[in-house]
């Protein structure tokens, strides 16, 4: 056991207001959807591209994998649960642009 590695991880997860738990079905998040450097939404496993908004709405009804809801100001937004793997970070996903989204 990796006691800092564990404290990290409590830190991290204490930043989170709501830690919803995925279904059955839940996606995974595949890139980020940016404009200007924002995001703006998200491309899940099964290739569609949800808002910002929506794909909060569907982290908390359990629609997605691996994600917390955290707040910044009076602006919600997704944020990696920690796991110790950097690579499933959402700040280390690929990311298309706002005009690129698929349809």
């Amino acid at each position: 056991m990796n006691l800092n590695n564990d404290m990290g991880i409590n830190l991290a997860t204490n930043t989170l207001d709501d830690i919803p738990k995925p279904s059955s079905d839940a996606k995974d998040i595949i890139a980020l959807v940016k404009d200007s450097g924002h995001v703006t939404g998200y491309q899940l496993s099964n290739g569609q591209v949800v808002s910002k908004e929506d794909g909060i709405q569907l982290a908390k009804s359990g629609g997605i994998n691996g994600v917390g809801i955290a707040h910044r100001k009076d602006t919600e937004y997704l944020k990696s649960l920690p796991d110790g793997s950097e690579g499933n970070n959402l700040s280390n996903l690929p990311s298309i642009s706002a005009n690129d989204r698929l349809h």
